[in-house]
């Protein structure tokens, strides 16, 4: 499965410079755990945090300048962190399965002349096979639309950080027989274009594809109770989309293709929602799609439109971690929203269960700032956003204050442990 052990980001809204999990220079850093669960107070930048992971998205799939505007974001100029120079950065860092050496994509975002945004780095970077130390392997760096990339899976360049597209074309040069067999140079016709997303479609590029496949399946739950009320067109999928308004049709593909998956869903939202005795659809005369909910001790359903957004919102979640093929990383922010804080460590275990770090397994990251949902995890799991004297987000993992590690350890819960406010920085 692949995991992303580390994330960078510098000028990215509240995010001046933080850094959460391990790096390819950082070897002493833990890297992410499979379940990532990160909690701070109003306004310490979680919902920034999230939106680093969907905006890296949204450039692959929509170009920089796209994705600036989008959700909200209010294009370049809002999203930079203020008063700060520089471009916005994102660091990556990621392995393919257990065992896989980690790879490492760099991406670096500023205005043109024109004051419009565009990519002016991007680099791919790999240690070769057995190199355990030492500078990674470059095989693929691109600045301003122009560069380079490497075939196969194997071969790179090794550089420094100051290493410039300028050295790797004198490097091509002096090697024509390096430039025939393993390397092509690289010019982008458009390069507000992420160049993975161009070059990871080529099958000779099987590192840079990987990647562009990773990101394409990541999941960012935008899910909204009212959306999943929506009446969408008959006909099954396969996949809950982001905001969730065709939950009835993954309905539909679960009860034909997954009966057995479907059944176990039902069970649990038994446990959880006294009264649920059975979920389905029902086409109506004009090809639209109703959710029905059957309950115990009434004759007729229950429409999506009647339920709670409680009861909603923990449907979709448990169709998420029952997925048959699931997402390689799942992104959700305060799921605790409008859930009966009884339900919340039992769905805290739920997301646990899901993400083992296993074949056809999820990693998981969530924002939360409920307690009750944080007595379910353990320190290494949790990270505490602070807000910095100049204003900008901090960041730690709970397990690297020890006295925490110890209370937990003792049989007290992590989120009393944060209501009570061990977990403030001191």
């Amino acid at each position: 499965m692949a995991q992303i052990e580390g994330f960078r980001i510098k000028n990215f809204k509240a995010l001046k410079d933080v850094t959460i999990g391990k790096l390819w220079n950082t070897r002493d850093a833990q890297p992410l755990r499979p379940l990532t669960v990160v909690i701070g107070k109003n306004g310490v930048g979680k919902s920034s945090l999230f939106d680093a992971f969907g905006f890296l998205a949204d450039c692959l799939k929509f170009g920089v300048e796209e994705a600036c505007d989008m959700r909200g974001r209010g294009g370049f100029e809002k999203i930079k962190s203020k008063g700060q120079s520089g471009s916005i950065e994102f660091e990556l860092y990621f392995t393919e399965d257990k065992g896989a050496r980690p790879i490492t994509y760099e991406l670096a975002i500023d205005l043109d002349k024109h004051k419009r945004p565009f990519v002016t780095k991007e680099r791919l970077r790999q240690r070769r096979k057995g190199q355990k130390h030492g500078w990674p392997f470059s095989f693929l760096i691109l600045e301003n639309g122009k560069g380079v990339a490497w075939k196969g899976d194997t071969d790179g360049i090794q550089e420094n950080t100051n290493f410039s597209i300028e050295d790797f074309l004198r490097s091509i040069t002096n090697s024509e027989k390096e430039e025939g067999k393993n390397t092509e140079k690289v010019e982008l016709d458009d390069n507000r274009k992420l160049g993975i997303s161009t070059i990871g479609s080529l099958k000779q590029h099987q590192r840079i594809s990987f990647f562009r496949k990773f990101i394409e399946g990541w999941y960012l739950s935008y899910f909204t109770p009212d959306a999943a009320r929506s009446l969408p067109l008959a006909g099954p999928q396969k996949k809950l989309n982001i905001h969730g308004d065709n939950l009835g049709n993954v309905v539909q593909y679960m009860e034909r293709e997954h009966k057995d998956k479907f059944q176990k869903i039902l069970s649990q939202i038994s446990a959880k929602i006294p009264g649920i005795t059975s979920i389905d659809t029902e086409k109506t005369p004009d090809g639209r799609l109703l959710l029905r909910f059957n309950s115990q001790g009434f004759k007729d359903p229950f429409y999506s439109q009647q339920m709670s957004d409680g009861t909603l919102k923990v449907f979709a979640y448990l169709l998420l971690l029952e997925d048959p093929d699931p997402t390689p990383f799942l992104c959700i922010e305060e799921p605790e929203n409008g859930l009966y804080h009884k339900l919340l460590e039992s769905l805290a275990t739920e997301f646990r269960n899901k993400a083992t770090g296993k074949k056809n397994s999820s990693q998981i990251f969530i924002t939360t700032h409920q307690p009750y949902f944080v007595d379910a995890l353990e320190p290494e799991e949790v990270w505490i956003l602070d807000k910095g004297e100049d204003g900008f987000s901090t960041i730690r993992r709970a397990s690297d204050d020890e006295l925490v590690k110890n209370m937990v350890a003792e049989g007290l819960p992590l989120g009393s442990l944060w209501y009570s406010d061990y977990l403030d920085a001191r």
